[in-house]
C-alpha cells in the first residue's frame, strides 16, 4: 500500500462516518429508470446511487403502511415491542427505547431532520417530533394531523385560513421548525432538500446524522409547480374544498382510478424528488464528504395503487402483506467501504438502518432487532438473518428462507375498507407462497408442504409471545 493511501485509510478509520437516511414515501418498487420496468420512469440520481453503491433486491419494511412503518425504522426494532402495529396504535417508542437519532447524538453526532413525520397522532411538543427524540436541527409537518400527507405547494396560516375545514385534509398547516411554525408557499420537495443541504455544509467538524423524509411520491401527486406542469404538458387539478367529513368519497373519486394523468403526475414527483437526491450527491461530493458518508435510500412501504405506484413483479400493494406492500428499493452507498454497483440476495429490513449506522459510528447497538449490514453488503458470505415478521393485528406474515406464510383475517373490516378505498386485495386466510420458485405469489403451497407451514406457525408463536411480552413491560 502506498504511504498516501494507507495515510487515507488510517485518517478514515479514526473518523465516524458521516449518514445521510433518505425515505420517500409509497415508492413503488419497479420504479426506478434502473429496473428497466418502465420505460417512462426518470431517476439519474438513484440510478447514480446504485450505481455507486449496493442494492438490497430482498429488502423489507417492518409494516406496509408508513406510521409503524416509520417507527421501526427509527427504533432498529420490530414496532410490535411497544405496541404499534396499524394507523390506529401506532407511535414511536418511548424514552426506554432510545432513537437512531438519540443514540448518535449521545455518540458525538450532530443530528438533523427534515421532511414527513407520520409516526402516530403527534402534536408539537410529545415525543414523536423531532426535536423530542433527538434532532438538533429539524424542519418538518406533522402528516398525523393531516390525514396522513403534507400538501406539496401550500404550508401557511394563510393557506388554512384559505380553505377553511378542508384544510385538514388536504394538509395545508404551517410546516414546524425545530418546534416553532413557519409558513412555505412553496415546492415541499424542493424545501425539504433546502434544508437538509445547508445542515450537511454547516461550519461543524463533527459528524452529522440527516435524515431526509420527503412527502413524494405520495398521494396529491397533481401538485406540482406551475411550470413543471406546463414543461410536462400536464394539466392542473383543482384542489378539494368541501368538508372533511367528505374526505374518504372525494378520495375514492379524485385518485385512482380517476385521476386523469395519474401515473404521469406520479412519475413527475419522481423526478423532481430524484434531482434533490442528485443534489445532495453533488453536494457531498463538492465538500469533499462522499468516502466519508454513508447514503441510504429506502421508503416506508410499498408502492400505492391509489397513488399509482407500480410494483412489477411483486404482487400486491401498500396496506397487504404480499411482497408488493412490504418489499422495497434499499440502496446503500459509502464509498470508501463498500463496492459499487453490485446486486445482493438476502433477507435486509430498514431496522438495519439504525443498526448499521451505530455500529459504523463504534456505538453500542444493545437492544435493537436489527443486525449491522457492513459486512452484508461488502459481500461477506452467509446471510445477515433468515427470518422476518409483519403483524398489523388483521393480518400478519412470516419469511423464512425461501417460504412465506401469511394470513389475513376472514371478513375484516379493515380488509373490505382496503378493498373499497384504497382498491386493492389484501387476501383472505392462510396462503404459504416459495417466493422461490413463485415470486409473485400466484399460488398457495401449503396443502403440498404441511411441515413447512407447522414449522412457520411456531416461528411465528415464538416471535409474537416475545413481542407481547416486551409490549406488557412499557405500558
Amino acid at each position: 500500500m502506498a504511504p498516501a493511501d494507507q495515510a487515507t485509510n488510517e485518517r478514515r478509520a479514526d473518523r465516524m462516518p458521516n449518514i445521510l437516511v433518505i425515505v420517500s414515501d409509497d415508492h413503488g418498487y419497479a420504479d426506478r429508470s434502473a429496473t428497466g420496468i418502465d420505460p417512462a420512469v426518470r431517476t439519474p440520481g438513484l440510478d447514480r446511487l446504485a450505481a455507486e453503491g449496493v442494492t438490497c433486491r430482498e429488502a423489507y419494511v417492518t409494516a406496509p403502511v408508513c406510521s409503524p412503518s416509520r417507527a421501526g425504522l427509527i427504533a432498529g426494532a420490530y414496532q410490535q415491542r411497544w405496541g404499534a402495529h396499524w394507523f390506529d396504535d401506532s407511535a414511536i417508542p418511548g424514552p426506554g427505547h432510545p432513537t437512531v437519532a438519540e443514540r448518535l447524538r449521545d455518540h458525538g453526532y450532530r443530528t438533523g431532520y427534515y421532511g414527513k413525520v407520520h409516526y402516530g397522532r403527534e402534536r408539537e411538543g410529545d415525543r414523536g417530533t423531532p426535536p423530542e427524540h433527538g434532532f438538533d436541527d429539524s424542519f418538518y409537518g406533522l402528516a398525523g394531523q393531516s390525514m396522513g400527507r403534507l400538501n406539496y405547494l401550500r404550508h401557511s396560516e394563510q393557506a388554512v385560513q384559505e380553505y377553511g375545514e378542508a384544510a385538514r385534509a388536504m394538509a395545508v398547516q404551517p410546516m414546524s421548525a425545530n418546534g416553532s411554525p413557519v409558513d412555505v408557499e412553496r415546492f415541499l420537495t424542493d424545501e425539504i432538500a433546502d434544508r437538509a443541504a445547508g445542515f450537511i455544509a454547516a461550519d461543524d467538524e463533527r459528524p452529522f446524522f440527516a435524515m431526509v423524509a420527503f412527502n413524494a411520491v405520495h398521494n396529491f401527486c397533481w401538485q406540482l409547480p406551475e411550470d413543471e406542469l406546463e414543461t410536462r404538458g400536464l394539466p392542473a387539478f383543482e384542489d378539494w374544498y368541501p368538508g372533511a367529513s367528505e374526505y374518504l368519497d372525494w378520495y375514492d373519486g379524485a385518485i385512482s382510478p380517476n385521476l386523469p394523468n395519474g401515473r404521469e403526475y406520479y412519475l413527475a414527483q419522481l423526478e423532481l424528488m430524484d434531482r434533490q437526491v442528485a443534489r445532495l450527491l453533488d453536494l457531498l461530493d463538492e465538500l469533499g464528504l462522499a468516502e466519508d458518508t454513508i447514503v441510504v435510500y429506502t421508503t416506508d412501504n410499498g408502492g400505492s395503487n391509489c397513488n399509482y405506484g407500480v410494483n412489477t413483479p411483486l404482487r400486491g400493494s401498500k396496506y397487504t402483506v404480499y411482497e408488493g406492500g412490504i418489499r422495497v428499493p434499499f440502496l446503500v452507498r459509502w464509498s470508501g467501504e463498500l463496492p459499487a454497483g453490485v446486486e445482493r440476495d438476502g433477507l435486509v429490513s430498514s431496522m438495519d438502518i439504525a443498526a448499521t449506522a451505530l455500529a459504523a459510528a463504534g456505538a453500542p447497538v444493545d437492544g435493537l432487532d436489527g443486525r449491522d449490514l457492513r459486512g452484508f453488503l461488502a459481500g461477506a458470505d452467509g446471510p445477515v438473518r433468515d427470518e422476518l415478521h409483519w403483524d398489523t393485528r388483521w393480518q400478519w406474515s412470516v419469511r423464512r428462507d425461501r417460504w412465506k406464510l401469511s394470513w389475513v383475517e376472514p371478513g375484516s373490516p379493515h380488509a373490505d375498507e382496503i378493498r373499497r378505498v384504497e382498491h386493492t386485495e389484501p387476501g383472505d386466510g392462510y396462503r404459504l407462497a416459495d417466493l422461490v420458485a413463485d415470486p409473485e405469489e400466484r399460488e398457495d403451497a401449503s396443502a403440498a408442504n404441511p411441515e413447512v407451514v407447522e414449522a412457520l406457525l411456531e416461528a411465528r408463536k415464538r416471535w409474537r409471545d416475545a413481542m407481547d411480552r416486551a409490549a406488557a413491560s412499557v405500558r
